[in-house]
């Protein structure tokens, strides 16, 4: 047990070397693009990178506040998805240039949603300020629950910024068939698949380009609360079995803060030991 104990002392430098590591890189890279875009005039860019470099000092900040220690691994997907979210997303145009990015991120939002959600209650429950005791499979749903509202909470921003300022955070998607009741001639309720052969918009043909009817967000929409969802079930289910078997699952393990010891009275150097030091 010592020797565990031990080793895993001895890693923890480590692993706390390669997270700074990691931020200190990608910190590197974000002030060279805020550079560029400050030369370059887009200081909507600038806004962009500077709002990445803070929250680069969130995760720190939520250790210091909560007295907790956020594993190295996941301290470290946070900072990638940060960078590849504003900086590469946003500024670099991997939303529309490399197909799935958007997809990608969503699920991988999800997955880490749902893994600060597990964390905020599996805090609580393993307190010794609170006298109940949650289930395994009750922190999982709560994880999930609270994954799935934040995107939902996410869909209404995108939505809102859309209407308001004109964005188009809610990607489209074209629409070549349409599929609906109300072109059924018989009034009936059964479905009629129409095919988009001809769509003239202000004068041009949209078969030719785009290639059709342009979907204004709904779908989009729902393909993020999806894959969201995909995410939040994948955290959930390694989260169930993590609380179900306590200590056994290193994976688990690497992306679920934990509580950091109070010290103890004792644990100070003796009386007189610093100053013979």
């Amino acid at each position: 047990m010592l020797g565990r104990k031990k080793k895993t002392e001895e890693q923890a430098p480590v692993q706390v070397r390669r997270r700074m590591t990691i931020r200190g890189v990608l910190s590197f890279f974000i002030v060279l693009t805020l550079i560029r875009a400050a030369f370059m005039g887009r200081y909507e860019n600038v806004f962009v990178c500077v709002l990445a470099l803070i929250l680069f000092c969130v995760p720190m900040a939520l250790e210091k506040r909560l007295s907790i220690d956020i594993p190295p691994v996941m301290e470290g997907i946070i900072y990638c998805f940060i960078f590849a979210a504003e900086i590469l997303g946003e500024i670099n145009s991997f939303y529309t240039i490399i197909p799935y990015w958007d997809t990608m991120l969503h699920t991988l939002n999800g997955f880490l949603v749902a893994a600060v959600g597990f964390s905020l209650v599996d805090l609580f429950n393993r307190s010794e300020r609170f006298t109940f005791r949650l289930s395994p499979l009750f922190l999982a749903i709560v994880a999930f629950c609270f994954s799935m509202t934040v995107g939902v909470l996410w869909e209404f921003f995108e939505f809102g910024s859309d209407q308001l300022l004109g964005t188009d955070m809610q990607k489209d998607f074209i629409v070549q068939t349409v599929n609906s009741v109300s072109l059924n001639p018989s009034g009936l309720n059964t479905v009629v698949h129409e095919p988009i052969t001809s769509l003239v918009v202000n004068g041009e043909d949209w078969m030719e380009f785009p290639g059709g009817y342009l979907d204004v967000g709904l779908i989009d929409t729902m393909k993020d609360l999806i894959v969201n969802c995909v995410g939040a079930l994948i955290f959930s289910f390694i989260g169930y079995f993590y609380v179900k078997k306590r200590g056994k699952g290193r994976f688990a393990a690497s992306l679920i803060p934990v509580v950091l010891p109070a010290p103890e009275d004792g644990d100070g150097p003796p009386e007189g030991e610093a100053g013979e030091k």
